[in-house]
């Protein structure tokens, strides 16, 4: 099923950043709007060559209004420790929607679809040569088609000509710590990829 785009996106296309965030913050194009504390529009370096995506805020991202603060923020932390980056050098942060689901659940496709001219946008203003595509809802989110990411890593794809790298969200890493070793070979592709682009 693929994402339909909305009217939004026109809306949004020529905001800086200032506008983009205000934006987001008062945002209503979605049912998440109404049980949110706060939108998480994203955080980081807003030049970054690296751009990581994930799914959505958690309760910790909802009450602070930054991605990825909890648990699975520690291990993106080493995750990009470990690649020689900081999230506030050279990568940005963001999600593919930016309001909390209920209870933590997965996006629905309606609202990553109405989330995605924010996303869209700050992918434009950060103009990045390497997008890593945290899970299956960020990665749904940009390619506009279901992902499996067991399929799906190692194999080329990019977004608007940026080269996309799929892999596990940190989450999922926490509660299968086998799969953390395919994680790390997804980044070092990445890693190699962007290399490639510098």
């Amino acid at each position: 099923m693929a994402l339909p785009r909305s009217n939004l996106e026109q809306q949004v296309a020529t905001l800086d950043w200032e506008g983009l965030e205000a934006a987001i913050r008062s945002c209503q194009a979605c049912p998440l709007a109404c049980k949110r504390t706060q939108a998480v529009p994203g955080v980081g370096d807003r030049q970054a060559q690296w751009l990581f995506i994930g799914e959505g805020p958690g309760r910790e991202e909802d009450r602070l209004g930054e991605p990825f603060v909890g648990p699975a923020g520690k291990l993106l932390d080493e995750m990009l420790f470990a690649l020689g980056l900081a999230r506030d050098k050279n990568v940005y942060i963001a999600n593919a929607v930016k309001c909390r689901p209920p209870l933590n659940r997965t996006p629905h496709p309606e609202e990553i679809a109405a989330c995605f001219p924010f996303l869209a946008r700050q992918i434009a203003l950060v103009a990045p040569k390497i997008i890593v595509a945290l899970g299956k809802p960020a990665a749904f989110a940009l390619l506009n088609q279901e992902i499996k990411i067991v399929q799906a890593r190692g194999k080329s794809f990019s977004y608007q000509g940026i080269p996309v790298v799929v892999t596990y969200h940190p989450a999922y890493l926490l509660r299968n710590p086998a799969d953390k070793r395919k994680a790390w070979e997804d980044l070092v592709r990445a890693r190699q990829i962007w290399q490639q682009q510098v």
